[in-house]
């Protein structure tokens, strides 16, 4: 049989009985997205095919010690490993994770100002560096939810996928995310623009 027309989990038994071009075509496979939700939230070129790098390492590494138990779900274990070398690298700069970017900028920075004054122009930032904070302070597994979905470019399936919840409960979070930020909001007594 051609690896080409193999699921993932047959990619993955073909790898670990030794054929190589098995696991170039998983790679080869999730490497788009991979890479792509990788440098949604790190905003930086070389800095995400480092960690693109890292995740695939890892993950070879854990099939190659037999550790690797995620049958049938080999892409959100993959994107599972990203997001948390994604984690850890912001971490270690005590940053937020999917807000500020590798160089210390608000990711807000990134948002289009057409033909903006300048007076609204700084109250956005405040406002948004305010909104940061509140995100900060929501539980994590609705914060979670929140970076995946809007920082990450995550859809609900994949949400779900990712942190193993089901899709209504990650439903559920994004919800009470968006409620808890509304009553943050009116308590800083903030108006979001429209």
């Amino acid at each position: 049989m051609r690896t080409t027309l193999m699921g993932d989990q047959e990619l993955v038994n073909q790898y670990l009985a030794g054929n190589e071009i098995a696991l170039e075509r998983l790679i080869h496979r999730h490497k788009e997205k991979v890479y792509t939700s990788i440098y949604c939230m790190v905003k930086d070129e070389y800095l995400a095919e480092d960690i693109f790098q890292e995740t695939f390492i890892k993950a070879i590494d854990t099939l190659r010690q037999g550790k690797y138990n995620e049958e049938g779900k080999f892409a959100p274990w993959v994107m599972r490993i990203a997001y948390n070398l994604c984690i850890d690298h912001f971490r270690k700069l005590k940053r937020t994770p999917g807000i500020v970017t590798s160089e210390g900028d608000d990711i807000f920075k990134y948002m289009q100002f057409d033909d903006t004054p300048v007076e609204e122009h700084v109250a956005l930032e405040k406002f948004e560096g305010k909104l940061k904070q509140l995100i900060e302070q929501l539980p994590e597994d609705q914060k979670e939810v929140v970076i995946l979905r809007h920082f990450f470019n995550f859809s609900f399936k994949e949400v779900a996928e990712y942190t193993q919840a089901p899709l209504n409960t990650c439903l559920g979070r994004m919800r009470y995310a968006l409620i808890n930020l509304r009553k943050l909001m009116e308590q800083n007594h903030m108006v979001a623009k429209a």
